[in-house]
């Protein structure tokens, strides 16, 4: 791992030697923050040593290098998941590469499942916690100490700060943006009823299948956290309608220009 890591980071350096602040990695039918950067180097991810690929549809496959608001970033357009068949190391490798390129923050995006009553389709969820019911851990294994303790505390796994910038941004721009906790799955079967009313019952306010591996790796390399979701479909299950993932991504779609203007103003924010 440490040294798929290192090879990956040496292929980058001799193709651009910006160092990054900022990562962040935009989720199912999130990519189009991706058009805001200014772009240094943009890099397919089959280009790329040890990356996996994306197989998931509208998940673009390319690392694109730049700036943004003033800041440099590194913005994954399109993540891996379990239910790909990638292994945690796997899916958990960019977040690596991230931190030993320079990045302090980490800002992700995703598509969910609103478990909470209050929440509708195409609304826009700020992660305060999250539930890990994924069945491998990404710290799972061999422990290199440079990388952080072996057992990072996760009290704070999503950076208070950069709630409060995601929630002053959205005030600014007159956006309703609710928080909640995030619940983790493997999938990629959708949950049953009874899923979805178990997972409501132990606190869940959405659900979905990525996230949390990335978030738990940035958080031992002691990288600052910030998360947004976007409910693409209402899972309630006293009203089941059927999800396809062309209504996920249209729903995305639909949101997509209120969550990028949310994290526009967070990474100018940042210090």
């Amino acid at each position: 791992m440490y040294a798929s890591i290192s090879e990956t980071l040496e292929y980058i350096r001799r193709k651009t030697p910006i160092e990054p602040k900022v990562g962040i990695i935009l989720g199912t039918g999130l990519g189009k923050l991706a058009e805001e950067v200014e772009v240094e180097l943009s890099i397919a991810y089959t280009q790329l040593p040890h990356f996996p690929v994306s197989t998931t549809e509208s998940h673009r496959g390319r690392l694109i290098l730049g700036r943004l608001k003033g800041q440099s970033v590194v913005v994954m357009q399109g993540r891996f998941h379990y239910y790909e068949g990638y292994n945690m190391q796997q899916i958990t490798l960019p977040v690596r590469v991230m931190k030993a390129m320079g990045a302090e923050y980490l800002l992700l995006s995703n598509a969910s499942g609103g478990l909470n009553p209050s929440f509708k389709e195409t609304d826009l969820m700020l992660i305060t916690d999250h539930i890990n019911l994924l069945p491998e851990h990404p710290l799972r294994g061999t422990h290199y100490p440079a990388w952080g303790p072996r057992f990072p505390d996760m009290r704070q796994a999503y950076d208070p700060d950069l709630i409060c910038l995601a929630r002053e941004a959205a005030a600014r721009h007159a956006i309703d943006l609710h928080q909640g906790v995030y619940v983790a799955v493997q999938g990629p079967a959708l949950e049953t009823p009874a899923e979805y009313r178990y997972l409501r019952l132990m606190g869940g306010d959405a659900v979905g299948m990525s996230t949390v591996p990335e978030v738990i790796v940035a958080r031992q390399m002691g990288m600052r956290c910030m998360a947004i979701s976007v409910v693409t479909d209402e899972a309630f299950p006293e009203t089941p309608r059927p999800v396809t993932l062309q209504s996920v991504v249209s729903a995305a779609s639909q949101a997509e220009p209120r969550l990028t203007r949310i994290l526009l103003d967070v990474v100018e924010g940042l210090e």
